[in-house]
């Protein structure tokens, strides 16, 4: 099944709102064997609606719209659709009795323009929206089949999930991929591509799709097959052959984050945690914090940006930093050190480094970070060097620390 993807919005031209639907749709849609052929983003005029309509690919199945679907006045798509397919509008009265519910479950008064929501292009199929106000609709011509959906997320998502997927599953033969996502972090994309090249051909000449997916300190590898759950067996073993190659990048699977991880290790060594940072400001210790429950293990930070603090509050050596510097592995290893005494910790991260764009040297350049690991069994530090954008550089020192205490807990008793 052939699919395209027509999102509309001028809030997702200029950029004040990101395109999220499209991302999501793409991967739901991909779950279910549909091949995503385009994907467009236009603005809330009719003549761009009708014109991306008239557009369309003749081998596509099947139309995904999102947006424009709302009271206001400015939300144009259904009425444009409707004129587009030669259907008039009408009350639909299951549509009109939920928008009544919604509105007396929340003691608001419902106006007018609520009431013309429930107004639906006679001979559309109505696909129910079970949290919010705005339906789905269904139209067919020829061979393809339209959908348009409201540009919440949480209710485009609800009703696909409910109400969409169902029926287009049993509209279309669509097989159901399978897909197995592995996480790395802290290796280059170019440098797995050449390592573990034998490794990629094995997979595709087994008939298996392979995909890099770098970002800013990490790189996703995922393994397809188009027969579906069957192959997971074979697929599994491959990314455990990776595992065991590089156990200090590979951290795991799909949706997982870095710092889950490292919450799981820490409860089952039930070990503590804390932080002191420079470069990072605090940033690694929302990281860490942001997982439920993380109270279990995560104790606190000292943020010591100045030198000033790093030696009140660390209790760092004013004659080290001195001859040093605040960005050197012997400052990073005390940070670590002392904020494993004071914060009475197992285990203490500690980042400083140059983020930039500014304050860097020949001898410590922008993106210079250095990590310092303090715990039962001694301490160390590890130096890096990502670049020079300040935000990318922040984000990979994070992701950088949260691995390097994670391989640390892996491999150490």
């Amino acid at each position: 099944m052939n699919v395209e993807i027509i999102a509309i919005g001028d809030e997702l031209l200029i950029g004040q709102t990101i395109n999220t639907n499209a991302s999501w749709l793409g991967q739901e849609c991909t779950k279910l064997g549909a091949n995503i052929v385009r994907s467009s983003v236009i603005a809330d005029e009719p003549a761009h609606i009708i014109e991306a309509l008239q557009t369309v690919y003749p081998t596509t199945d099947l139309i995904l719209i999102t947006g424009g679907l709302g009271p206001t006045q400015d939300d144009l798509t259904k009425h444009t659709l409707a004129a587009y397919f030669n259907m008039s509008l009408a009350i639909d009265p299951e549509t009109l009795k939920h928008i009544e519910a919604f509105f007396e479950a929340r003691k608001r008064p419902m106006l007018e323009v609520n009431i013309q929501q429930a107004a639906l292009p006679v001979g559309a199929r109505i696909l129910k929206n079970r949290i919010g106000t705005a339906a789905g609709m269904w139209f067919e011509q020829d061979h393809q089949v339209f959908l348009s959906l409201p540009g919440v997320p949480y209710e485009m998502k609800t009703i696909m999930l409910e109400e969409a997927f169902p029926a287009l599953q049993a509209r279309f033969q669509m097989n159901a991929l399978f897909q197995l996502t592995g996480l790395t972090q802290g290796i280059g994309e170019s440098f797995l591509a050449d390592r573990f090249a034998d490794w990629e051909n094995r997979i595709r000449s087994a008939g298996f799709g392979l995909a890099y997916l770098p970002s800013p300190g990490a790189v996703k590898l995922r393994i397809t097959s188009k027969k579906g759950p069957e192959d997971r067996a074979q697929i599994e073993s491959y990314f455990n052959e990776l595992k065991a190659a590089i156990p200090e990048a590979f951290y795991g699977y799909g949706t997982e984050r870095l710092e889950e991880i490292v919450g799981k290790q820490l409860l089952e060594k039930h070990a503590s945690i804390g932080t002191v940072e420079s470069c990072t400001a605090g940033l690694l210790a929302s990281a860490i914090a942001r997982v439920p429950g993380a109270s279990a293990y995560y104790q606190g930070a000292l943020l010591t940006y100045s030198n000033e603090l790093k030696q009140k509050v660390a209790k760092i050596d004013g004659n080290l930093l001195q001859k040093h510097g605040a960005v050197s592995e012997e400052v990073a290893l005390q940070m670590a050190e002392n904020g494993r005494e004071l914060l009475g910790v197992d285990y203490c991260l500690a980042t400083t480094g140059v983020a930039g764009p500014s304050g860097g040297s020949p001898d410590k350049p922008v993106g210079l970070v250095w990590i310092g690991l303090a715990g039962p069994n001694g301490s160390f530090a590890k130096r890096f060097y990502f670049g020079d954008d300040r935000g990318r550089n922040l984000d990979m020192t994070v992701l950088s620390a949260l691995n390097c205490l994670r391989y640390h807990l892996l491999t150490s008793a």
